[in-house]
């Protein structure tokens, strides 16, 4: 009889890897589409809508920056993760649950391109809290 090995979160090492792989691409395209966001915004390009009487209005340079920043941080954190780094998982999570609120609250400025980095940002999440602990051990536990 015999019995498969799986990581504490039921999932293989093979998949979990995977998942991984397949997180840290989505929060490099998130994090590449807010820091085209944020230099857009900065920029004070015509694409961005005027929505009067927004509860949440800030101006232009304001998202700017705001995007830009979450978006080197998550190009920071998908390195991270490329590289099994245990830390950029806990980065990972953090950064796409501030850009979700960042996203969801300039969505009257651009709503498609929110909606999309928002479930961008969700995959990410639940890739990197579904992923096991062992997916991030950097290699050095891993056994042949």
């Amino acid at each position: 009889m015999t019995s498969t090995t799986h990581s504490r979160s039921g999932m293989s090492g093979e998949v979990a890897e995977g998942l991984v792989l397949f997180t840290a691409l989505m929060l490099l395209i998130a994090g590449i589409l807010d820091i085209c966001r944020g230099i857009m915004a900065l920029a004070k390009d015509d694409i961005f809508v005027v929505t009067p009487g927004y509860v949440f209005a800030f101006d232009l340079t304001g998202w700017g920056w705001i995007h830009l920043i979450l978006g080197v941080v998550a190009l920071a954190a998908a390195i991270g993760l490329f590289k099994s780094q245990a830390w950029a998982r806990v980065l990972g999570i953090a950064v796409a649950t501030l850009l979700i609120i960042a996203n969801f609250l300039s969505m009257p400025y651009t709503p498609v391109w929110a909606i999309v980095a928002i479930a961008f940002c969700v995959f990410v999440i639940w890739g990197l809290c579904v992923a096991g602990r062992d997916s991030f051990t950097g290699g050095a536990s891993r056994m042949p």
